[in-house]
């Protein structure tokens, strides 16, 4: 898909990934909404890029709605979502405080597993109504799973748990949308720069770079929206989990 000229809506966009994945489709010419629910951020992103920045709660139904009926009624209904919205508390599942709170598994969960889902839902629905492109291609929707899904630590049941859910979410929802022309994909990146990981100390992200094979350094956000613009533009990238690491494993802790 040439996505010039097209809509798109990218879930926390105000920052990290999701930011700028936001920067790279409005230089290829997309008409993008910044979803966030952090506005401020959302704000700051949309004013540099030219795009609308929306208040949005990915885990919340009414919020979702209201901020995908606000993009559709200004750039029209989205033939692209990219889903970055998400959070990564650690937590044991028995700590040295006792078990987990359950709210705070369900909270990952909801933000996480259930926001992708939840903007996923909605994007298809208004993608499906839209004319096709080359190859009867009506959309294309890209989540965010992480290698976590698949080499979760300890520490990360929550985490691990909903990125896990997102990789499984995508063969099912890519041969169900199959029949409208809208593709699946997700991205599972390994350790990357966003504001999460810049914010613990210079020691231990010098360790986590160390720890990638090649190359060693931590990843770009830059880089996830390059594989984001690929995976647009390859029609034939359907239902597959991508992991993007530097062919990191993660050990256990």
């Amino acid at each position: 898909m040439n996505v010039s000229g097209h809509a798109a809506i990218v879930t926390g966009g105000g920052s990290g990934l999701g930011a700028a994945s936001a920067r790279a489709l409005a230089k290829s010419g997309a008409k993008v909404a910044v979803l966030d629910i952090n506005i401020d951020g959302a704000k700051k992103v949309a004013a540099e890029i030219g795009g609308l920045a929306i208040a949005c709660d990915v885990a919340d139904a009414a919020s979702t709605e209201k901020a995908i009926a606000e993009a559709k009624a200004k750039h029209g209904a989205a033939r692209v979502l990219i889903n970055c919205a998400g959070i990564g508390p650690a937590a044991r599942i028995v700590g040295k405080e006792g078990p987990m709170k359950l709210a705070d598994f369900a909270r990952v969960i909801n933000i996480n597993l259930i926001g992708s889902f939840n903007a996923m839902r909605l994007a298809a629905a208004d993608m499906q109504t839209l004319e096709p492109l080359a190859d009867n291609e009506r959309g294309a929707i890209i989540s965010t799973a992480s290698v976590a899904a698949f080499d979760g630590q300890i520490g990360q049941a929550a985490y691990a748990a909903s990125k896990g859910g997102i990789a499984a979410l995508t063969l099912p929802a890519a041969r169900e949308l199959a029949r409208f022309g809208i593709r699946v994909m997700t991205i599972a990146p390994g350790i990357f720069a966003t504001p999460m990981l810049l914010g613990m100390p210079q020691n231990v992200q010098d360790s986590l770079a160390a720890s990638i094979p090649y190359p060693s350094r931590l990843g770009t956000p830059e880089e996830y929206a390059k594989l984001v613009l690929h995976i647009l533009d390859n029609v034939m990238l359907n239902g597959e989990v991508i992991r993007l690491d530097g062919a990191i494993r993660m050990p256990p802790k």
